[in-house]
């Protein structure tokens, strides 16, 4: 009996294991077959997750991403910032379009490296499509940013009221910021070149790099000086209308476009109902100054790009479908309302939209380059000297005058960790002594030299 249930035992025992190995070798010619389909789907079509995770995706050589870092309007919410559209190609170059208010925190969670991204081209002087270029400046500065930055921006009717005039006339304003930086961090980004063009060119080339290049045509939004973009690369075709009404040029211009950004304004009932504006008021800005919703529908349907994505309204739910509903009266093409935080992957296949998974508690990440503050503490004076110094009269009221210039580069090295002590002298009467006592921030007194 025992034996006969041994035999029967091994039997099933044998049956069990040869029946596994089977399922375990079927198994693995089951994921054998899809390693090769992912390897196949990876170098044809690529597949992408549901969100998109900073830092996870690198571009192919072919590929477009283009980020929506602020679809607002000047009024500040936290759910949308001021128009700003990063670029980001499959050769390493990005680049901002806008860097409207509030822009930059978002930018923070991207996980790039501020000198990476150290070009902007600005449609126009509105604060809610350039009032974040402070927090890319001195933050990218503050941030780690080795170089300097670029700025392409249109004239205006007047010197007054263009480009280069709102970009000095900012950083003029941040005097305070730069003096009290002076000397603890290297000038070298803080260096910015302004490009200023006509913005009455038409179809006009004003970046032509590494295989981009970028156009500008005029727009037409509150007064002469707005301007449209349209960016060439790879085959590749992204078009930013800035703020404008329809006009011919960017219908003209923007044909063929991969990825085809607009604005469009709220419908006149939102603008009367929620903003308060009278009807009068609400026609005229949304013919006159803005692009209203069958106007951007009627644009798609001229120009046909592959992704049209509409921007520069609040994106809620209620405003949002009543924007929509109006475009589809005219336009039945592919279209995305924009929010903060989406993504769109572009390829000669492919648009794919998508929106941003991300950390709010994003700190910056290492930056490309040599790192200038290698030259911290020892020669940090002769990088950038601050221009003043306290002179202290003695007990007989004698001041001897001492410019900066007399503080050696010896008595300027000995602060340490990086950071600028303020020299305070004190000279006696006649040919005594001058003593430097050293000034810390903080109100610590490293030591005095005589």
């Amino acid at each position: 009996m025992k034996k006969r249930i041994t035999t029967v035992v091994a039997i099933f025992l044998a049956v069990t294991v040869t029946y596994q190995w089977g399922r375990l070798a079927e198994l693995s010619s089951v994921l054998t077959l899809v390693g090769e389909a992912n390897a196949k789907e990876t170098s044809e079509e690529r597949k992408y997750r549901d969100h998109y995770y900073p830092g996870t995706e690198q571009l192919a050589p072919d590929e477009m991403r283009v980020i929506a870092l602020g679809t607002g309007m000047p009024n500040a919410r936290m759910s949308q910032a001021g128009s700003c559209w990063l670029v980001e190609l499959g050769n390493d170059d990005k680049f901002f379009f806008d860097l409207g208010t509030g822009c930059m925190e978002k930018f923070s969670v991207m996980g790039i490296p501020y000198g990476a991204a150290n070009k902007v081209f600005l449609s126009h002087l509105h604060s809610d499509h350039y009032g974040g270029f402070q927090s890319w400046w001195m933050g990218g500065l503050v941030a780690g940013r080795r170089v300097g930055v670029e700025v392409w921006g249109p004239s205006g009717a007047t010197p007054e009221l263009g480009t280069k005039y709102a970009i000095d006339k900012t950083i003029e304003a941040l005097n305070w910021d730069i003096t009290s930086r002076s000397g603890r961090l290297p000038s070298t980004p803080l260096e910015t070149k302004v490009h200023e063009f006509d913005y009455k060119a038409i179809n006009a080339v004003v970046y032509e790099q590494n295989g981009v290049t970028v156009r500008t045509v005029p727009a037409i939004h509150a007064i002469d000086g707005p301007v449209s973009f349209i960016l060439e690369w790879n085959g590749l075709k992204f078009v930013f209308s800035g703020d404008t009404t329809p006009n011919k040029w960017l219908m003209k211009y923007g044909k063929e476009a991969d990825i085809f950004i607009h604005e469009v304004f709220f419908t006149v009932d939102d603008l009367q109902n929620r903003f308060g504006w009278s009807l009068g008021a609400s026609i005229q800005i949304n013919l006159l100054v803005h692009t209203a919703p069958p106007a951007f529908g009627k644009v798609m349907a001229e120009v046909k790009p592959r992704m049209g994505v509409a921007y520069h309204f609040f994106n809620d739910f209620d405003t949002g479908a009543a924007i929509q509903d109006e475009i589809r009266k005219i336009y039945d093409g592919p279209i995305t309302l924009a929010k903060d935080m989406m993504v769109w992957n572009v390829t000669p296949d492919t648009v794919k939209a998508r929106e941003i998974a991300f950390s709010e508690n994003s700190w910056p990440v290492e930056e490309p380059g040599p790192d200038p503050m290698v030259k911290f503490p020892n020669d940090f004076g002769k990088i950038r000297r601050q221009k003043w110094v306290e002179l202290v009269a003695d007990d007989t009221g004698t001041t001897v005058q001492k410019t900066q210039q007399a503080i050696t580069d010896q008595l300027m090295c000995g602060a340490g960790n990086g950071v600028a002590y303020s020299p305070r002298i004190r000279h006696s009467a006649g040919n005594g002594p001058v003593t430097v006592r050293w000034s810390h921030p903080s109100g610590y007194a490293p030591n005095q030299r005589g």
